[in-house]
């Protein structure tokens, strides 16, 4: 597939999970502990529940998921500078804990968390306003009663590497909403 019909491809995806998300909000525990990873992504593509937040403020949607894989995907602008003249490296550092974290959360049954305990980042090109769209995909390593590892990579519609991450996720029981 050549990089304009990728880039036609992830627009459209991008333009059909925007016009399906509700308003931004936080789900209540009751909400969140009574929902598989997957079906809570499910309801939220679906606008039953709200919309991610952060997604908002920085501009990301997620695009993609399935058990132990996680895509969100956005376009960095000038509102993403740091003083330098290149995107903060805490957006790139956002999108890929929102990916492999999500990408955990796709495993869990009903009834468990999660929360990150480590996130290593390791930054190999700046991003900027040019860079046009990318992907953060998040995939799970391993997962056990308590810790979930994944790790995650941003893209270009090229397939260039600006950044990529492990993180280490505690598991826990939901505690009752």
């Amino acid at each position: 597939m050549s990089a304009e019909d990728l880039l036609a491809q992830w627009q459209e995806a991008e333009r059909k999970v925007r016009a399906s998300l509700a308003e931004p909000g936080v789900v209540s525990l009751a909400q969140l502990g009574e929902r598989a990873g997957l079906q809570f992504f499910e309801d939220m593509l679906a606008g039953r529940i709200p919309g991610v937040p952060i997604g908002q403020l920085m501009g990301f949607v997620p695009v993609e998921f399935e058990p132990g894989r996680f895509v969100f995907q956005g376009t960095p602008g000038p509102q993403h500078y740091n003083p330098i003249g290149s995107v903060h490296g805490g957006y790139a550092a956002t999108l890929l804990d929102s990916c492999v974290g999500c990408a955990v959360h796709t495993m869990l049954p009903a009834g468990k968390g999660y929360t990150t305990l480590e996130l290593k980042v390791n930054y190999v090109r700046p991003l900027t306003a040019k860079t046009g769209p990318i992907r953060a995909e998040g995939k799970v390593i391993s997962l056990t009663t308590q810790i979930g590892i994944a790790e995650g990579r941003i893209v270009d519609t090229q397939g260039k590497l600006y950044a990529y991450a492990t993180t280490t996720c505690l598991v826990f029981p939901m505690p009752a909403g």
